[in-house]
């Protein structure tokens, strides 16, 4: 999965295509847990289909599920590259790719969402249907002093599963509040 994702942030950042590592991937980038489901990047929707026909023409298998928020792409050995140009939180901008910040990754150094933008995507994801607290209280636990957790109320304000995670949050003792 690693190596995919080192071919396949050649191939964008060749094609000098703006990308940001995400998901799971991006909280391991910054010292989270390991993961060995997928890779997430974020793109804009405009440079969507270039880049999945960029990584067809470099040997992955793309697919356009009917979704209508990502693309799929996957190397000869099946590891599964997400293409997201659409999240919960919005489409993919300028202003969100300029947040991600550079860090190393198995020896190649890539743009990743801060935990921040990470929490905050993953906490507008939360719905009726998909309510699972863990992924984000697992973020929130191993990289809390590298999240801003006045913006993600800013951000997530309105929400009430975001509210409802915060309080968890809070009563597992994570710090929730700004320090001021």
């Amino acid at each position: 999965m690693l190596d995919a994702m080192r071919r396949v942030a050649a191939v964008l950042r060749d094609a000098e295509i703006p990308f940001a590592l995400a998901g799971s991937i991006a909280v391991y980038a910054w010292g989270g847990a390991d993961t060995d489901h997928d890779v997430d990047f974020l793109i804009r929707q405009a440079d969507a289909d270039r880049a999945l026909d960029l990584l067809v023409e470099n040997g992955f298998r793309g697919e356009r599920p009917p979704e209508g928020w990502l693309y799929k792409a996957f190397d000869e050995n099946g590891s599964m590259i997400d293409l997201i140009y659409r999240p919960a939180a919005g489409p993919v901008d300028d202003a969100m790719l300029a947040r991600a910040e550079p860090v190393s990754v198995h020896a190649i150094v890539m743009p990743a969402m801060t935990p921040t933008d990470v929490l905050v995507g993953k906490l507008h994801a939360l719905d009726e249907h998909r309510l699972d607290l863990a992924p984000p209280l697992e973020l929130a636990r191993s990289l809390r002093e590298r999240i801003d957790w006045a913006e993600v109320r800013r951000q997530t304000a309105g929400s009430p599963f975001a509210a409802g995670f915060l309080t968890v949050a809070s009563e597992l003792g994570l710090p929730t509040e700004s320090a001021e």
